[in-house]
Parts: structure tokens; sequence; C-alpha cells
């Protein structure tokens, strides 16, 4: 596979991070150029845990995000699609529970977490607001998701220097760091075919999730969703009638950038 559409079909992606999964770390810390780090600080700041608290970590890979998870006390499930990344998570992290399974059809009951994440995630998914809905479906009321993903800077400069970096930087250091040149042009793919920051937002409030908001970081290259699951039973069964009707940006309220 080597188009990133949104039509992707699972099994390609699957197999594709199954070969990357032994060096995926390391090349993600490379072509970030640390900031990895500073994305992560922020979504596990984001989601506020408290100890004891059950947090679901979706599209997990090798468990990075879910060890720093841990760190705050909560109970962490990582669950990812590859095979080879769920075995590179067990023999790393072998304190956290790692779960190979879908994030279209979540392998748990609903109202089981406290909170639910995804980072750089939710593009390789098939079905994005699918993914979504299933996450909004395993959420307790009053619980809360925050998704980290690439995004498209607003500023036309950074832009332009953020295409570049990803036609020109991007291959030079994949080409150095990995052997498995074509997954990772994928993902320059798939960050150029992924949807602006309103987008995303418009799907979460269509997904039935309440004050949606995010923030921009490293100037927009990545963005910080975060939202809660309505704990009033009246406005769940309102979501839950508006979840049946397909996501148009036409018809979502627009989402409130938090700037800090």
């Amino acid at each position: 596979m080597t188009t990133a559409d949104l039509n992707k079909k699972p099994e390609d992606v699957s197999g594709m991070f199954d070969q990357v999964a032994p060096g995926y770390d390391r090349t993600n810390a490379l072509l970030s150029g640390g900031n990895s780090v500073l994305w992560r600080l922020a979504t596990v700041k984001a989601l506020d845990l408290k100890p004891g608290e059950r947090v679901l970590d979706v599209a997990a890979g090798t468990g990075t995000s879910a060890k720093a998870l841990a760190k705050t006390g909560a109970e962490v499930v990582a669950l990812d699609f590859s095979p080879g990344m769920v075995e590179q998570g067990r023999k790393k992290h072998p304190g956290i529970e790692f779960i190979e399974g879908d994030a279209q059809a979540l392998p748990f009951p609903s109202g089981s977490f406290d909170a639910v994440t995804i980072s750089f995630g939710l593009r390789n998914v098939h079905n994005p607001q699918l993914a979504l809905g299933e996450m909004y479906r395993v959420l307790k009321p009053g619980g809360r998701i925050v998704i980290c993903e690439f995004s498209h800077p607003p500023a036309p400069l950074l832009q332009a220097g953020y295409q570049g970096y990803l036609k020109y930087v991007m291959p030079a250091v994949t080409a150095l760091s990995s052997s498995h040149r074509e997954a990772y042009r994928y993902l320059m793919e798939s960050i150029n075919d992924w949807p602006d920051q309103s987008v995303l937002s418009q799907w979460m409030r269509t997904a039935g999730f309440t004050r949606v908001a995010y923030r921009n970081l490293t100037g927009g290259i990545v963005a910080l969703h975060r939202a809660r699951s309505p704990e009033d039973s009246k406005v769940r069964e309102s979501v839950g009638k508006r979840r049946q009707r397909p996501a148009s940006p036409s018809t979502s309220s627009v989402p409130i950038p938090i700037q800090e």
C-alpha cells in the first residue's frame, strides 16, 4: 500500500505497521525532532487522569504513550490492531495490558472507561467517524477523550515550510533510519490527506461528544482535541438520535480553539 486515502484497507495498514514495529519508536523520535515528547506530555496533561481511573489508549503502538499514562497511577489498557505493535508493546512494557483489537469495534462493554485517548492513529483507521462513535460508547458518562493528531498549520509560511519538510526532509531521514520507506511515504500522504482541525472537531460533535475544543501544538503541525461524554441522561438520549445522522460540516457547530 503506497497511497494514503481515507478508504485504506485495515489489513494493509496493519501489515505495514507490523513491518515497522521494531524500529518504530526510534524513527518517530527522529522525524519529530524531539517534539513527540512534548506532544505526549500535553496529551497526558489534557486527560487529567487520577489514580485508579481506567483509561483506554487506542492505536497504542508499542506503548510509549501508555507508559506515560501509567505513571499517573491510572489503570491503562493499550489497544492496537497491529499484532507486531502489540508484540513489541508487551515486550517493552510487561506491566501494561495490551490487547489486539479494532478501533471500529472496540472489544469492551459500554461505559468501561473514565478516559479514552488516541495519538497519531485516528487517520489510520478505515472509518474514523465509526471509531469516534466506539470511543464515545465505551466512555462512562462524563468521561474524557483526548485526540492528538497531525493537522494543518494555519500560518501560510509555516504550512509551506512543513510541506517542504514532508516532501524532502522526511524521506531523507527515513532512508537513514528505516528500511521500510513505503511505510513512511504512507505517513506523509496520510498527513496531507487528513482533514483540518475544524472537520475533526465536527466529527467529534456528531459522534456525541460535548465541550469539544482543540488547541494547536507546534504551530498547528499537531492539534490536541478534547471533549466530554455528556452526563445528563436526556442529553445522552438526544446525542444518540443525532449520531444516527451523517456527519456534515455545514450542520455542526464551530469548535472553540483553546489559546494557552
